[in-house]
């Protein structure tokens, strides 16, 4: 029996589209038009959604594209997502920036931006007018007298942690608050401020983070 590089499945969302990763990608065209062709996938009165899956196989944007406008060429139908198992070295570098930590030894002073994309280690102080942005996490050893911006790019999990937390804003994902405004304990210890249910910033000492925040690190408890 031949094998199908191309196995069409229909949903309650529309179809899946299963292309086979270890034939050529001329292979999978061809059969590709070949079965959206047939009756059996064309002549919807609707948009329907196709899903494609593509497994370990790479595909570049003018691949992407052919694969595209084939399926829009067919009767009411259109690509809606692409699934692949494989990355870009672009991508997988920005991933790779988004997990890792970067230690910087500085004072970040008035008018100045330290921007990293993953979790931010600073040794120093953020001066009043002074901005530290981070994908992450934010770690201040020294006093953060600034402005601080962490989950920049959607991580609601992300906190704040400061040895000195005196900032003019806080800004955990799309949530901010003034000093005066985010809930914050009265001691002076390290201090970490996070995101409680309602969304809202709270600050607390450092020493409860592991508690609410279990993954914040990879270093596992012993007994």
């Amino acid at each position: 029996m031949k094998k199908q590089n191309v196995i069409i499945k229909g949903t309650k969302d529309g179809l899946t589209l299963h292309l086979d990763d270890t034939c050529s990608f001329h292979d999978v065209l061809n059969e590709l038009e070949r079965k959206l062709s047939s009756n059996q996938y064309g002549g919807h009165n609707q948009l329907v959604s196709v899903q494609l899956r593509v497994g370990n196989r790479y595909l570049t944007p003018d691949q992407e594209e052919q694969i595209k406008s084939l399926v829009r060429s067919k009767n009411h139908l259109v690509v809606e997502s692409i699934e692949s198992n494989v990355v870009s070295k672009e991508e997988a570098l920005k991933i790779k920036q988004q997990n890792e930590i970067v230690s910087v030894a500085r004072v970040v002073r008035s008018g100045q931006v330290l921007h990293v994309e993953g979790d931010l280690l600073l040794i120093g102080d953020v001066n009043p007018g002074g901005t530290v942005i981070a994908g992450g996490n934010i770690f201040v050893l020294g006093a953060l007298k600034g402005i601080a911006h962490a989950g920049y790019y959607g991580n609601d999990q992300a906190v704040i942690a400061a040895s000195k937390m005196e900032p003019t804003q806080l800004r955990i994902c799309e949530a901010f608050s003034r000093a005066e405004e985010a809930d914050k304990n009265e001691e002076h210890d390290m201090e970490c401020a996070y995101l409680d249910e309602d969304k809202r910033i709270v600050i607390e000492r450092s020493q409860l983070m592991s508690h609410l925040r279990p993954n914040l690190t990879r270093l596992e408890r012993r007994s």
